[in-house]
């Protein structure tokens, strides 16, 4: 028989405080491997340089920090040909010692039983080396792993004798290659824990033996399930890692009879453990319990194809592999002894074999542990950054919280929950009003969509978006800014000084939803546009994508931003189309997609322009000021309730001009300093306009004004270090530049709080519609709603988001106001039954009520009051009313409604990130390296 060939893989990660003894121990061996590669994946102590010192550079691949086990072992045998039939692949971890006569002893073995294709040593404790650590593994129809061994069960022989088992250790392993390749290797799925059972699973079902051959030994330590060194190939916790991968290993190899018990007895047991732990009070063991066994049944289509491509014998050689399972009633008695733990107060501890747990005499051989995911997510600039926003934001909204319902000045007060909206948007007649047969808004879909996450709360979305507006536009400007801004002191200061803007303010004392979410979205429109104008091609073209459909949501909620992004949009492309090929596609759909998706609605707009210059919501003219006074613009203050003086945020102009010093980045402050003058001036134009009888909110265009001069300074920041060292007047300027730029923030913040929320908005909004109407209302008649000299007509409810924006016949609502007026003012005639045609059937006064409101109504003889209090008024009329009849939706309402989800969708889907390029870094080939190199 001829001589076997053996190639030694040594996998290394972080392992060099084991590496050396483990590469001196391959030196040493009695049957030398006829070749040696290694592979280090990302190690950062030095083990990479170590193995090319021992085994020769050429012989070493080095991979990325996240590459698993099998990946790194598939490498370094793609860069190795086959070297014949006979060839053996004997697997090392940089953690495994090999005793002197392990591979002779294994490849005799192998010589013994030919159909033998796994052979493993036996692993003893590195730290104690008389400990038994494994003598083969098998498994539980649960997952869980079962080594046969008694805690610190010492080697005096008791195990020896070569033996079939159901799995050995990757650590040491000895595998033929041609069946290596034929089952496909380690599963990437698995890269690390369980990958050794499913190899040798897969290789039973081959047709093929597995032995443990106790005369070959080595010494494990176990460092990545004992948590010696920190796992990097997932950031789950090894116990969760472990658990899931057990499960999913059990449940791709079973039959589909024994997987289904299997999968039984996992949803039970895991669910009884899960308890325990909780009992026992180890919310962190239930949890991983509990996440194990859903991230297997949560993905399907995954196991599904796992147990595809492990048909292959897998029913035929089941009977063999039972045999060699843990017994059936092992499962229960280690239920039974997390139980009795848990009665004598030691806690369920799962006996469940090595990879469970490891002996207290160990803790000093552990690698101190890195903070937690919870901490290292807590000391993050970003995150302390929104933590301080949100804190500002409670103590100035403290008037706000509370309440029983949120509403005023141009937010409707909020009523109804996702299922309502939903309807709202989908019905192609509205019975609100006098009735219509209108789009109803599209930002009605967006709020409807973030209240179903909300568990169908509208409140609670409306609350989040409005309320948590300052917080939220702090991480949307800080994340945004990330590959603009690199300094993160600067990134800070801008996201700080952005969220605390007036307009946010503004915005929040006046009810402005549509302001407050297109003021969160505005820097993520700015990081998009960056990427469609200097991205990679494909890069670029996503980014059109995700670009197109914010702008989508930002258009329904305002529709003044798609003309004022429009233009700054049409001047990048020209400037850098000729530049970067593909800007002008990207651009194209960018400003395409918001006019697919809100096609029908935005039709109206185009036939009736005037509403382009309002929002969301109600339109109250005093929420608006008339004329903006210099000052304002300066401090880009749009007017109106909420907005702090001139002083406050006046730092920030100051700061951009010292920018004018600054000698280089001419074009970053020309850029700056434009799109500052555009925004001033947009905003001054819309200031003078209005439409409705309400003159419009220049807050959106304040904000691109804004922005421009924040990320101006926010580039120049670094700057400063130029002023200081120029001399004179320059280095003088820049302490107080920089003190003055970090004051806009404190102050408006220190502002903020100390005033509170200043307007119309409040936390308690009143029920306007006395009950006794909402009760006595019939289907199609309406409430007419008196609140001083403006009326609304009610459906015997209050209105949902977006009712009120409704567009109505002018001619209808021409005789209904008339009426109204009439009635109010004490006319009489004929107002009362022109009110009565048009369904209205009741008269409600909101609070506070006139008395000369009271008499003149009490004076219409088709008027008959009904009640009358300080919480307000409700009369009935007397003549006959004609209820408002439903109206036939339009043919093409139910298709568009398909259309656009599928449009949506399909945008969703382009915008997404595509394939991640593998980033591995460049390989060396892998030579063959002398034996005992």
């Amino acid at each position: 028989m001829s001589r076997p060939y053996v190639t030694a893989v040594v996998v290394a990660h972080d392992g060099g405080r084991w590496l050396t003894e483990t590469l001196r121990g391959l030196a040493g061996q009695s049957r030398r491997p006829d070749r040696v590669a290694g592979a280090d994946n990302g190690s950062r102590d030095g083990s990479a340089d170590l193995m090319a010192q021992v085994l020769g550079g050429g012989n070493v691949l080095r991979l990325p920090r996240s590459t698993g086990f099998g990946e790194a072992v598939a490498e370094v045998l793609d860069k190795l040909p086959p070297s014949g039939p006979d060839e053996w692949i004997w697997l090392l971890h940089d953690d495994c010692l090999p005793d002197r006569r392990a591979l002779e002893s294994l490849l005799t073995a192998a010589e013994q039983d030919p159909k033998a294709a796994v052979l493993g040593p036996k692993l003893r404790d590195w730290l104690d080396r008389r400990r038994l650590a494994e003598v083969g593994v098998t498994v539980d129809r649960t997952g869980r792993r079962d080594t046969g061994l008694e805690p610190r069960e010492f080697d005096q022989g008791q195990h020896d004798g070569t033996r079939e088992v159901l799995s050995v250790s990757t650590a040491g392993m000895l595998v033929r290659r041609d069946v290596w390749e034929a089952v496909g290797g380690l599963d990437p799925f698995l890269p690390i824990f369980r990958d050794d059972l499913d190899l040798c699973w897969r290789v039973r079902n081959a047709g093929h033996r597995v032995l443990a051959v106790t005369p070959a030994v080595a010494w494990h330590a176990e460092a990545a399930a004992r948590r010696r060194r920190r796992i990097t190939v997932s950031g789950d916790h090894p116990r969760r890692l472990d658990r899931r991968n057990g499960i999913f290993v059990v449940m791709a190899n079973l039959p589909f009879r024994a997987m289904l018990w299997a999968l039984v007895r996992n949803v039970v047991g895991s669910a009884l453990r899960a308890l325990l732990f909780l009992v026992s009070k180890q919310p962190a063991n239930a949890l991983d319990e509990l996440l194990a066994l859903g991230s297997v049944l949560g993905h399907p289509f995954r196991l599904l194809a796992a147990r595809r491509r492990r048909r292959a014998g897998r029913k035929k050689r089941y009977r063999q592999v039972r045999r060699l399972m843990s017994p059936p009633g092992a499962s229960y008695r280690r239920l039974l002894d997390m139980v009795q733990g848990f009665l004598a107060g030691e806690g369920p501890v799962d006996s469940a074999g090595r990879h469970h747990a490891f002996a207290a005499d160990d803790e000093a051989q552990i690698a101190p542990e890195e903070p937690g995911a919870v901490k290292r997510l807590a000391g993050r600039p970003g995150v302390l950054l929104v933590a301080a926003l949100t804190v500002v934001a409670l103590v100035a909204q403290r008037s706000l919280l509370g309440g029983g319902r949120l509403g005023g000045g141009a937010l409707v007060p909020v009523t109804g929950g996702a299922r309502d909206l939903w309807t709202f948007y989908t019905e192609g007649f509205h019975d609100v009003g006098l009735g219509s047969t209108e789009w109803a808004p599209p930002y009605v879909a967006v709020m409807a969509a973030l209240a179903t996450l909300a568990l169908g709360k509208t409140w609670l979305a409306v609350s989040v978006l409005l309320l948590g507006a300052v917080p939220l536009a702090g991480a949307s400007a800080y994340l945004a800014t990330r590959r603009i801004i690199p300094a993160v002191p600067a990134r800070i200061w801008l996201a700080a000084t952005y969220a605390l803007l007036p307009v946010a303010t503004g915005a929040i004392a006046a009810g402005r939803l549509g302001t407050a979410v297109v003021f969160v979205l505005l820097p993520v429109y700015a990081a998009l546009g960056v990427n469609l104008l200097s991205g990679e091609r494909r890069r670029a073209r996503r980014a059109g994508w995700g670009l197109g459909l914010l702008l989508a949501v930002g258009t329904a909620f305002v529709p003044l931003v798609y003309p004022l992004f429009a233009v700054l949009g049409v001047l990048a492309a020209v400037a850098y189309g000729g530049v970067r090929k593909g800007v002008f596609t990207s651009m194209a759909i960018a400003l395409a997609v918001p006019v697919a998706l809100l096609f029908p609605w935005l039709a109206g707009l185009v036939a009736d322009p005037g509403r382009i210059l309002l929002e969301a919501g109600l339109h109250d003219a005093s929420s608006s000021d008339s004329a903006l006074g210099p000052e304002s613009l300066l401090s880009f203050s749009p007017g109106g309730p909420g907005v702090p003086p001139f002083w406050v945020t006046a730092g920030l102009v100051a700061t951009a001009l010292a920018a004018l010093l600054v000698r280089r980045q001419r074009m970053i402050v020309a850029i700056g300093w434009g799109v500052a003058l555009y925004g001033v001036l947009a905003g001054i134009l819309v200031s003078r306009l209005g439409a409705d009888g309400a003159r419009a909110w220049p807050g959106v265009p304040l904000a691109f004004a804004a922005t421009g001069l924040l990320v101006l300074v926010g580039l120049s920041a670094h700057r400063l270090a130029e002023l200081r060292a120029a001399g004179g007047v320059r280095k003088a300027a820049a302490p107080l530049v920089a003190a003055v730029a970090f004051s806009t923030p404190l102050l408006a913040a220190g502002h903020w709080m100390a005033t509170g929320v200043r307007g119309p908005l409040t936390g308690d909004a009143p029920e306007a519609l006395p009950a006794l109407a909402a009760v006595t209302a019939e289907e199609g008649e309406r409430v007419l709603l008196v609140r001083g000299a403006a009326f609304t007509l009610l459906s015997g409810r209050m209105p949902l988001l977006g009712e009120a924006e409704l567009p109505v016949a002018s001619e209808a609502r021409a005789k209904v106001a008339a009426a109204a007026a009439g009635l109010i003012a004490g006319r009489g005639g004929k107002d009362a039954a022109t009110l009565a045609q048009h369904g209205v059937a009741m008269v409600a006064v909101a609070p506070p009520v006139s008395p000369d409101l009271v008499a003149a109504l009490d004076s219409q003889p088709s008027l008959n009051r009904m009640s009358l209090s300080e919480s307000g008024g409700l009369w009935g009329l007397t003549e006959p009313v004609t209820p408002v009849a439903a109206q036939p939706e339009s043919a093409l309402h139910r298709p568009w409604l398909w259309t656009q989800g599928a449009l949506a969708l399909l945008v969703l889907v382009m915008a997404a990130p595509g394939r991640r390029e593998s980033g591995q870094e460049s390989a060396e080939p892998v030579a063959p390296a002398p034996a005992g190199a």
